[in-house]
């Protein structure tokens, strides 16, 4: 049973790579023979310099790091606090309150699309990184999470901070967010993550190059009117979900740590 499960998560991990090993060597081969997989081949890094010089990727890879940077700031200042309060502290009404932020995971982002923008509309930030990080500046996850990673840190602890005059955010600064650190690294790889790769409300809320992240940009790039140099295609896919690879490959052991640290606070 073992030996089944390893060359089943092996079978994974091959089935999952494959797609990606293909983008890598159609990248780096000339066209011609970029579909042959010739072992000998040669090899270039012309087509990401193609691929950099045909699109403003540029701009593209500046929006997406300001928009991400934005809505991950919003939701750690805000979800941090809401977390606490539903983890600790004592209140009427905290459970219903809790329920109706669970209950906003049952509903998807897709349905509100239509209300969101024309609510957005309404306040002029069509076309704009504010207006596509607006309706995703706080986290019914993001609370969840973080209430799960509050709850599993000692009451102990909070009682000895108290006793040395800590004020309650002082508390939350200095003992439940650096216990709760791995928490944090997942949960920001998991919304970095969505939101450098979230597609379609930006496609919807941007009309120009000036304010198009990476997702919609890589879109308009391969359409056909951009032909189908599929070495440039791939080369330009993969300038825009590297940083995500890296960022997965440094921190994948406190990915791991931190469901472990929520599953063990429910």
């Amino acid at each position: 049973m073992r030996r089944l499960e390893i060359a089943g998560a092996w079978m994974l991990g091959v089935l999952w790579i494959l797609p990606l090993a293909w983008a890598v060597w159609s990248a780096i081969h000339p066209a011609s023979v970029s579909q042959t997989f010739e072992p000998f081949a040669p090899l270039t890094l012309r087509n990401f310099a193609a691929a950099w010089r045909m699109a403003p990727f540029g701009a593209y890879m500046a929006n997406t790091v300001v928009l991400v940077s934005m809505v991950l700031a919003a939701q750690l200042l805000l979800c941090t606090p809401a977390a606490f309060a539903f983890a600790r502290l004592r209140f009427p009404g905290r459970d219903v309150l809790f329920a109706l932020v669970l209950l906003q995971l049952m509903i998807a982002p897709d349905v509100l699309m239509v209300e969101n923008y024309v609510t957005i509309g309404y306040v002029h930030l069509v076309d704009s990184l504010l207006g596509i990080a607006l309706p995703y500046l706080g986290s019914a996850f993001g609370i969840f999470l973080l209430r799960q990673a509050f709850r599993s840190v000692p009451r102990d602890l909070d009682d000895a901070a108290r006793l040395e005059g800590l004020s309650l955010f002082g508390r939350i600064w200095r003992v439940y967010m650096p216990l709760a650190r791995p928490v944090y690294i997942a949960y920001g790889l998991v919304l970095v993550s969505f939101h450098w790769n979230n597609f379609l409300w930006p496609l919807v809320i941007t009309n120009s190059v000036g304010t198009r992240p990476i997702t919609v940009g890589l879109a308009m790039f391969s359409t056909t009117d951009q032909g189908t140099d599929w070495s440039i295609i791939t080369a330009a896919t993969l300038m825009s979900s590297a940083p995500l690879i890296v960022a997965f490959l440094l921190f994948q052991r406190q990915f791991v740590q931190s469901f472990m640290r929520a599953r063990a606070g429910e």
